[in-house]
């Protein structure tokens, strides 16, 4: 599981930070890739790392202005002109449906792969055996949601040993007896995969919010998340115009965090009237309230340690 910003910015493009995008890699989890926002010329920043369009399964919009969805309909297009067959799914506010299907329309864009478009609102709004995904709405000029990704508990590791001292010889059996099932071998025997399973692993936890002022909901969202992203359009200094245009700042951004208990934050959304000189003390800023706070950049990496 690892975290890769694709775009960092706040409005508009700059030549140091494109605008809002973030990729969740889930290679080794699922053997797909989950992206937050769509801002403008994402698919070029692609072009500059590793990812295929093709592993993205899922987009989760948080909000309908410019900078978060102006890169969708040409990444939907070129997904489907580079070979990608697989379903992908497209979660966001509602508009997001007709904002898509104009754009396709207009453009006589023919997708050559099943394309779903959820409109969503707080709660739950994807589970299966591996991940869960709850949205929240959050404080900001317009309806925008923040995402907080759950991995659930995974099965610990077969103690092969203590198997091979029974007489269970390695093969098939072993897969059905490290997902916990019970198994019946060739002498009558029945054997229960959990007595032979080490101490479960548990889940990550990854929170991306869209924009927002301080809320309730952002704390929620956040809740011992081993990651937070978070945006910081504003430096500490600039909270009455933060509030006044829907935003944080670094200040708010490193006391959400902190009241969630979270590990480990990133900034983002960082407006273009900060230069790269100022985004050391961009980062000070959250740190002196959440000591574990890195400023994202783009094309920066972060992979997700296991916990123990």
């Amino acid at each position: 599981m690892e975290l890769l910003f694709l775009g960092t910015g706040a409005g508009v493009p700059a030549k140091l930070r494109n605008v809002t995008s973030i990729a969740l890699k889930l290679l080794e989890e699922r053997g797909a890739v989950w992206l937050f926002d769509c801002g403008e010329a994402t698919q070029h920043q692609i072009l500059h790392t590793s990812l295929k369009p093709r592993r993205i399964e899922k987009i989760f919009i948080t909000h309908l202005h410019g900078d978060h969805i102006y890169g969708l309909p040409g990444l939907l297009g070129s997904r489907s002109f580079q070979g990608g067959e697989s379903e992908l799914t497209v979660y966001g506010p509602k508009g997001i449906k007709e904002y898509i299907n104009v754009s396709l329309s207009v453009s006589r864009t023919h997708l050559q792969y099943p394309l779903e478009v959820v409109e969503i609102e707080e709660g739950i709004i994807f589970e299966d055996e591996g991940f869960r995904v709850e949205a929240g709405e959050l404080d900001h000029a317009l309806t925008t949601f923040g995402y907080r990704v759950v991995e659930k508990d995974k099965h610990g590791v077969l103690q092969v040993d203590q198997l091979r001292e029974i007489g269970v010889p390695p093969g098939p059996l072993y897969k059905k007896l490290k997902s916990g099932q019970t198994v019946r071998l060739e002498d009558g025997r029945e054997i229960d995969g959990k007595d032979f399973l080490g101490p479960s692993i548990p889940g990550r936890v990854v929170t991306i919010l869209g924009d927002t002022r301080v809320c309730s909901n952002a704390v929620k969202l956040s809740k011992s998340a081993d990651v937070l992203v978070h945006e910081a359009t504003f430096n500490r200094d600039q909270e009455d115009m933060a509030r006044q245009y829907f935003h944080s700042t670094t200040k708010q951004a490193g006391e959400t965090a902190f009241a969630a208990g979270a590990r480990r934050l990133f900034l983002t959304h960082i407006s273009s009237r900060y230069a790269k000189e100022s985004w050391g003390e961009l980062e000070h800023e959250a740190r002196d309230i959440f000591h574990e706070t890195y400023m994202a950049k783009d094309f920066m990496e972060y992979v997700i340690p296991l916990k123990k």
